[in-house]
């Protein structure tokens, strides 16, 4: 069966510059993706950029120009917005008289023209260039309009009020006013940036000769920026104001919230904190995305048992569920998605924790706040008076409030937690080693999920690895992995980082067994329990990562990187 293809697309395959089978592919990955044809085609290697600008030069009857013999600084940033240029990936050249000369890949972004002539109010021209090089060149807006305080002529930036914060309508002048207009500018471009990128934390870091911007993304920090290291406590300040902390405050650590507005009906939170150290204030500032609870156990990384494992454990009218793992290994993102499924009118639901950090609708969420004496075991005690059915604790530090969780399970409810353990075994050792009794332990604990993120290849670049049969024995392998095993390494590409592009978790679920129970009681260590969880058919953690490698998910180097090899 003949596909019939047309316009631009059909040029292709009358070219056979793609075959007709990738052709298709494309277009339908293209329209998911939200991208043109030949953009997908160049992201993913599929054609050659300039046989593709060639051909949609012969398609539109306009010149191809070569953007690398282009001066990238005399590109005229401020008449279009980035977004809008984004959009249609087109890029301004060369403002003359009253013509603009727009640079496309795509010769069918006519829609672009118009948008940017009544943005512009200048008449526009097209010409054709290759898809990487406007990539990257946009990719360059972005990033230098993000991070640019060099040079810092007041005149040129102007505040993006889209921060919506208690203090908005009464900042004070130090860093809202006319002085730090490149201050406010930097500061919100930070933070678009980092939601742009996926980052999970930004880093705002003084030194005594230096100051740099850092964020984390796919769990490895990178550096964004480094500023003028005399606008180090105006950033600061900047910060604090949208927290709504006291910016006379140097001295001591403080928490504190920013709203940002992303659109009509969406906002991001970061929770923000302060470390006062020798050269300044060290501010770390948390993504917290309300979306990534609502993503669903299936986009979690879950293997099939491992998922059935948690849902039953949900659907149990009483018990324990413990999540554990070090900071930022998404302990709170499998939370909050259980939590989300057992969401319904029939159910109360209260949360303690230290602090919120996604808002979840129809749940009864608390700060914990020891100052005023509102710690977990007294948000606990409370709970219990509220007719709860699910109780959350954020997380269990200490044995007067493990040992009100134990009794909330004990007595007809659900109650689901956070450890900082490494394991499944350590986390019954820890609560044993609090003072817990271990027949409470035994008989109330349901599940235990320890957990890591690792960071996923790239679907785009990444290649098969060649590892011997017998070097994969030694990192863990068993025979009948190596025999199905596809392994991949890391190559790089413009669309991720060095290879990895998100990020995927690796799971160790355990059900307490009537044999884990007796051993328990019997006060087996970390080390018996552990032999015991493997025995009863559950995968520790660096199984679970082997079979994400295997599978081609991530890496092996990857593995070794979040895992311990036993």
């Amino acid at each position: 069966m003949t596909t019939t293809f047309s316009g631009m697309n059909k040029r292709l395959a009358e070219h056979n510059l793609v075959t007709q089978d990738v052709l298709l592919d494309a277009q339908k990955a293209a329209a998911q993706d939200k991208v043109s044809v030949i953009t997908y085609l160049v992201q993913h290697g599929l054609a050659n950029p300039t046989d593709l600008a060639t051909l949609a030069s012969d398609e539109l009857g306009v010149p191809v120009f070569d953007l690398r013999a282009f001066d990238a600084e005399q590109l005229p940033r401020d008449l279009v917005d980035l977004t809008l240029l984004q959009k249609h990936r087109a890029l301004p050249l060369v403002k003359r008289g009253n013509r603009l000369f727009i640079a496309v890949s795509d010769p069918t972004s006519l829609k672009a023209l118009e948008e940017i002539r009544f943005a512009t109010g200048l008449s526009t021209e097209l010409v054709i260039v290759e898809d990487d090089i406007l990539g990257e060149l946009l990719d360059k807006m972005a990033d230098t309009g993000a991070t640019d305080l060099t040079d810092f002529d007041d005149g040129e930036f102007e505040e993006l009020d889209v921060i919506d914060t208690e203090k908005d309508a009464q900042e004070q002048p130090v860093a809202g006013g006319t002085d730090d207009a490149p201050v406010v500018r930097f500061v919100q471009q930070m933070l678009l940036s980092a939601i742009k990128k996926g980052a999970s934390d930004l880093h705002f870091e003084p030194y005594e000769r230096s100051f740099r911007v850092r964020f984390r993304v796919d769990g490895i920090l990178q550096t964004m920026s480094k500023p003028p290291i005399q606008l180090g406590p105006r950033i600061a300040a900047r910060l604090k104001i949208l927290s709504n902390m006291d910016i006379s405050e140097r001295r001591v650590p403080q928490d504190g919230r920013i709203k940002l507005r992303i659109s009509r009906n969406k906002a991001i939170d970061f929770r923000v904190n302060t470390l006062p150290t020798l050269f300044g204030e060290k501010i770390v500032l948390r993504i917290l995305d309300p979306s990534s609870a609502k993503l669903g156990i299936d986009a979690l990384g879950y293997e099939e048992h491992q998922k059935a494992i948690y849902l039953e454990a949900l659907a149990k009218p009483q018990g324990m569920i413990l999540v554990t793992g070090p900071t930022g290994s998404g302990k709170t993102v499998s939370l909050y998605t259980g939590l989300n499924i057992v969401n319904q009118d029939g159910v109360n639901i209260s949360t303690a924790e230290d602090p919120v950090e996604i808002n979840l609708e129809g749940i009864n969420q608390v700060n914990v706040n020891p100052k005023v004496g509102l710690d977990f075991a007294a948000a606990l005690r409370s709970f219990l008076r509220q007719d709860p059915d699910i109780i959350m604790v954020g997380e269990v530090r200490d044995l007067e409030t493990a040992s009100i969780a134990i009794k909330a399970a004990q007595t007809g409810h659900m109650v689901m937690s956070t450890l900082h353990t490494n394991s499944a075994a350590e986390t019954l050792t820890r609560l044993l080693n609090m003072g817990v009794p271990s027949f409470n332990l035994a008989t109330t604990i349901n599940v235990i999920i320890a957990q890591r993120l690792a960071r996923k290849l790239c679907n785009a670049c990444k290649k098969p690895a060649d590892i011997p049969a017998e070097a994969l024995r030694e990192q863990g392998f068993d025979d009948e992995l190596i025999q199905r095993a596809t392994l991949f390494q890391p190559v790089g590409c413009p669309s991720c980082t060095k290879g990895y592009k998100g990020r995927v978790g690796v799971y160790e679920v355990v059900r307490v067994t009537p044999r884990i129970a007796r051993l328990i009681m019997e006060g087996g260590n970390a080390i018996d329990l552990d032999t015991a969880m493997r025995e009863e058919g559950f995968p520790s953690l660096r199984q679970s990562g082997l079979l994400k490698a295997a599978e081609g998910i991530t890496s092996l180097e990857e593995i070794n990187r979040v895992t311990v090899d036993h």
